[in-house]
């Protein structure tokens, strides 16, 4: 991938005040992107704004909480009239919950889970997909997990939530298959990131993949050129990866 190959486009992700979404949104912004940053933190995204601004990119700050369909709604239409299109959609953001047998799960954590990673994404797709088929090269990565499909213990919550993820976003990349807008999720794994010390906090961090390690694959599954449709990209998986 050459410098600056995503010149241009205009990039939107989600939690992107720490972790894999800062780092993503960090390296979209190198490569030329105009990046729209979501998250909850108001001081995070000026740490992100300020190391995007110090590597020549451009970025529009978005403090939101992702459980206010209204706000979903209201940011489509702001990009509606500012860009009249959307080229790049990475949705990273969501909640762990609590490690807890399943008949233990307390309501409103589940509503939680379910609103942010689940909800929120769905409602994102409402508002976001004419602007992603209104780009000549839309591109959407939604972040999953591989207890989606392996179901650990203790898991249960985040685990449905991931599932339901999955099985919507794929409906959705079905739908897209005769457009030019390709809809793909990500697998990261465990990543050294703070949902992942919350986790497994007797976990070792330093054996983990940093988040920074991952942004060439987010950039490449954002990219014009990436031609995949209704995959399930697990990060160890692929070339990027280095053990």
């Amino acid at each position: 991938m050459s410098d600056n190959f995503l010149k241009g486009r205009v990039t939107l992700v989600t939690g992107a005040s720490r972790g894999i979404g800062y780092q993503a949104a960090l390296a979209l912004a190198k490569a030329g992107s105009h990046i729209i940053a979501t998250a909850r933190t108001q001081g995070g995204l000026e740490d992100l704004d300020d190391a995007i601004k110090a590597e020549g990119g451009d970025c529009t700050l978005v403090p939101m909480d992702l459980k206010n369909s209204d706000g979903i709604d209201q940011l489509g239409k702001i990009i509606n009239d500012r860009w009249g299109r959307l080229d790049g959609f990475f949705a990273n953001a969501g909640v762990l919950g609590d490690m807890t047998p399943a008949p233990h799960t307390v309501p409103k954590k589940w509503d939680d889970i379910m609103a942010v990673n689940v909800t929120a994404n769905y409602r994102f797709i409402r508002s976001l997909d004419p602007l992603l088929r209104a780009s000549e090269a839309g591109r959407a990565v939604f972040v999953t997990s591989g207890v989606a499909q392996t179901h650990r213990a203790y898991w249960g919550a985040y685990a449905a939530s991931k599932a339901a993820l999955e099985a919507f976003v794929s409906c959705y990349a079905k739908e897209s298959e005769i457009t030019a807008l390709k809809v793909n999720l990500l697998n990261p794994g465990a990543t050294r990131t703070a949902m992942r010390a919350k986790a497994v906090p007797g976990e070792d961090p330093k054996t983990l993949p940093d988040p920074a390690d991952l942004a060439p694959l987010i950039m490449e599954m954002l990219s014009p050129d990436y031609a995949a449709n209704d995959t399930i990209v697990t990060f160890r998986d692929t070339d990027y990866f280095k053990a």
